[in-house]
């Protein structure tokens, strides 16, 4: 990933995180990494704990941002939230995965948008 990339995507982190603050999640970790791989937010929101992928882009041109988050970035990001969950012994949580969607200055949470089955 390139600098204006990653200059992108931590702006599109900012944005997601002030947004979901505003929806009423608790924001716990943010860019976790591990081994396994990177979950960009992980909050709370009421009795779950949320894993959040954010997606960016400037228009649906290439398509709509949670396409991005295919088959393979699920199993990576499942495999790390339940690395997340042991480690911190976080046992007693319903999980979800929720995607932040941003085009351009429009945003909108997918709640529920995969899960470990």
């Amino acid at each position: 990933m390139g600098t204006n990339n990653r200059a992108v995507g931590s702006k599109g982190e900012e944005i997601a995180t002030r947004f979901l603050i505003e929806k009423g999640y608790r924001i716990l970790d943010r860019n976790y990494r591990c081994r396994f791989g990177e979950i960009d937010i992980i909050g709370r929101d009421k009795n779950y704990l949320v894993f959040v992928e954010v997606k960016y882009r400037r228009n649906t041109e290439k398509g709509y941002p949670i396409e991005a988050v295919g088959y393979h970035k699920q199993k990576r990001i499942i495999k790390t939230a339940m690395y997340y969950t042991k480690i911190k012994h976080m046992y007693n949580f319903d999980i979800r995965f929720d995607v932040v969607e941003i085009i351009n200055d429009k945003i909108r949470v997918v709640k529920d948008a995969f899960n470990c089955n």
